[in-house]
């Protein structure tokens, strides 16, 4: 295709107004890039990369020359498994900093609330009754971090910071380790790693090999009564495994974010088991300013005819 002096795309998404909540702009404030709701776009063919966020089935049907798609989240399951884009189609994601620093205070708080049973202790206080409980060494409590990418890193940061014994599962060993905290690659990583430890963290990426991943073999090496923080995909959890690892005691509770069906559907089990702590998609979000300025990065190297720099290895689905 021959290179023009401006780059077109469209906002797609099914379920959120992408433009008000990122403050990307459609009326062409750069020079270089043109930005619009469907609605707007006058010419199909003009479009040659897309903005999304869960775009319906038939979302890049009217776009024949699009070349980009770019979701304004870390995850790229939802474009990558879309049957309406085009497989020569290159799939970029959002990698913003502050996401993966939002994620690790996500994870923090949670382990935090469950090792120090602030739940007991707001029972407490409403009966208005002081009543200190015992406390463990951070390092007595082993934690599993599966996966090793950006938000895998900050967690493991974080969670090595306030004294926890981490262990990670990783696809290759990391050449920057970070400073006593355990490594597992290989095939069986996941699993090697979950062995014996009192709280399992997911940030894995989904792909055909981690779908359904947290199931009755990962629960099954934990410690007894242990605790799942799941901040990865909704895709990721085995349900029926999962609610029979409740029931039997492997697990005492779990910290959800995710699911497969989201918004969590209201006659979902899920959300009236008092084992269970569930907030709707929040351990993080890409920052607006991040998402604009990578966005209009990523359609300019379109532009001049690069591969964008954040964009995803189709093979390994991230």
């Amino acid at each position: 295709m021959q290179r023009t002096e401006t780059i077109s795309g469209v906002l797609l998404s099914s379920n959120m107004d992408l433009k008000s909540f990122y403050g990307l702009e459609t009326s062409g404030r750069d020079a270089d890039v043109r930005l619009f709701e469907p609605e707007e776009v006058s010419d199909p063919d003009a479009i040659r990369f897309a903005v999304c966020w869960l775009p319906d089935t038939d979302a890049f049907a009217p776009y024949p020359n699009l070349q980009m798609a770019m979701s304004i989240g870390a995850g790229v399951d939802a474009l990558l498994g879309h049957p309406g884009l085009d497989e020569t189609a290159m799939v970029c994601r959002v990698r913003d900093p502050h996401q993966a620093e939002l994620m690790a205070g996500y994870t923090a708080h949670e382990v935090l609330h469950v090792l120090r049973d602030f739940a007991a202790l707001k029972e407490s206080q409403d009966r208005q009754d002081w009543a200190p409980l015992p406390m463990a060494p951070p390092r007595d409590t082993t934690i599993a971090v599966l996966g090793n990418g950006t938000m895998g890193k900050s967690v493991t940061r974080a969670l090595a910071a306030l004294g926890f014994t981490v262990r990670v599962a990783c696809r290759t060993i990391p050449d920057d380790p970070l400073a006593g905290v355990g490594y597992v690659a290989g095939a069986d990583a996941v699993l090697r790693a979950a062995e014996g430890a009192n709280i399992v963290v997911n940030v894995l990426p989904l792909t055909q090999a981690t779908e359904n991943i947290l199931n009755a073999r990962l629960f099954g090496r934990l410690a007894e009564g242990s605790w799942l923080v799941q901040i990865g995909r909704g895709e990721h959890l085995h349900e029926m495994d999962f609610m029979a690892a409740l029931d039997s005691g492997r697990l005492a509770g779990a910290s959800l974010d995710v699911f497969r069906q989201e918004p969590l559907p209201a006659d979902h089990p899920f959300w009236n088991d008092k084992r269970l702590r569930i907030t709707p998609h929040i351990a993080s979000d890409s920052t607006p300013s991040i998402v604009r300025e990578q966005v209009l990065t990523s359609a300019k190297e379109l532009l001049g005819g690069s591969v964008p720099s954040l964009a995803i290895d189709r093979r390994r689905g991230y």
